[in-house]
């Protein structure tokens, strides 16, 4: 911890000596850059992007991308689109795969996490026997066991097994979707009105002596959407996929290739996020688990209100790492042929010769992407630890 007097430590030579590194570093990358420009320039390759307006003629089937041409709006990729396009479908995959990557991830790591600090012996040994499984096999491996192994060993569609409306094949996984009715063009209003309205029930509810139980502001809120649905009929439909010959219709389709990268990343993630709740979690002085069982707590209520707030504390700043590993192992999709950006890039680039150009917008895409993840996290962090200082 910093006094008043560590600040006097940093003299004029300390402040030229970091600017001194930062500008040897800009030196070197322009001096990077102008090598290759000129590099290229003595080859006759000069820089030139104008490729990305050219057609592609690519046949991309999953993922959607921008079209500009009547209004910025998401449409399915043709074989006219442009290779800017293109990489944005790819760029649209890759967000796809992290984000929800990153939730299930997290839900998964903080279960086996739990587990690990479980007193359960059997709990405790299945979750160890996953972490050191899966943190010590590489991820390439551990995709293609996903890939060759499990996906595409399920049955065909034909005679695959519906599972509560979600159906799993070789041909790709379909779950239910929910599908507005037109005749309710007030839902998102009736939806943002619920909300603002169950976020000012808490923030009042805080402010008391005594907090209004979870559990009751949920069921007011359920038994007002039910009010509503009995009154007005039914906004919300669902749409079960439906099993052809070769095809299923409805619902939501995962094609096989997004659905084992999908569960390759959020398995090997959620393995290292478990270990950083183990160690957020034992990092706890006993002396808050004697005081909440003081208090009459049950272990895992004790877990819940009382060690976990203030484990995640701790454990937000290597969860950051995590989540930038799996936005960066998005990249590895190519070795199964999911389009991703980096998949797509390489295709754009046989086909163009364009590889500097279009390697230089893939490592802006993913810098932005991990800026973007790290920026929200910190300022999550900052929050969470300004929340617990008052």
């Amino acid at each position: 911890m910093r006094t008043s007097g560590s600040h006097e430590r940093y003299t004029l030579s300390d402040h030229l000596l970091q600017i001194g590194v930062v500008a040897g570093a800009i030196v070197i990358v322009l001096g990077l850059g102008g090598g290759i420009y000129y590099g290229l320039a003595a080859h006759n390759i000069p820089i030139n992007f104008a490729f990305l307006w050219q057609k592609s003629g690519l046949h991309l089937t999953e993922g959607l991308t921008l079209n500009w041409s009547e209004g910025l709006s998401l449409q399915d990729f043709n074989s006219n689109d442009s290779n800017m396009q293109a990489l944005i479908l790819g760029l649209y995959n890759t967000l796809k795969v992290a984000l929800i990557g990153i939730v299930f991830s997290t839900l998964l790591g903080l279960l086996v996490g739990a587990g690990r600090v479980s007193q359960n012996w059997m709990l405790n040994r299945v979750a160890l026997g996953f972490v050191d499984l899966i943190r010590n096999t590489p991820l390439l491996i551990q995709l293609f066991f996903w890939y060759f192994a499990v996906i595409l060993q399920l049955p065909a569609l034909r005679s695959a097994s519906v599972f509560y409306g979600a159906i799993a094949s070789r041909q790709g996984l379909y779950i239910p979707s929910i599908i507005i009715e037109p005749a309710w063009p007030f839902f998102w209003w009736a939806v943002l009105i619920s909300l603002a309205l169950l976020v000012l029930v808490f923030a009042v509810a805080g402010r008391g002596k005594r907090r209004v139980p979870c559990l009751v502001i949920m069921g007011l809120v359920i038994l007002g959407w039910l009010s509503a649905m009995l009154s007005l009929g039914k906004p919300l439909q669902m749409d079960f996929p439906v099993a052809s010959r070769f095809r299923a219709s409805g619902g939501i389709a995962f094609s096989p290739e997004f659905a084992a990268i999908l569960l390759a990343l959020v398995v090997y993630t959620a393995a290292f996020i478990a270990e950083i709740v183990r160690g957020s979690i034992e990092s706890i002085t006993n002396r808050q688990w004697m005081a909440a069982f003081a208090l009459g707590l049950k272990r895992w209520q004790a877990m819940v209100y009382v060690i976990l707030p203030q484990a995640f504390r701790i454990l937000i700043p290597p969860l950051v790492n995590q989540y930038l590993n799996l936005a960066k192992n998005t990249s590895l999709a190519i070795a199964i042929g999911f389009p991703d950006l980096f998949n797509i890039y390489g295709t754009i680039a046989n086909q163009t010769g364009r590889s500097m150009e279009g390697i230089l917008i893939v490592m802006v895409a993913y810098l932005l992407l991990n800026w973007l993840i790290s920026l929200l996290m910190n300022i999550y962090n900052r929050r969470l630890l300004a929340k617990g200082l008052r």
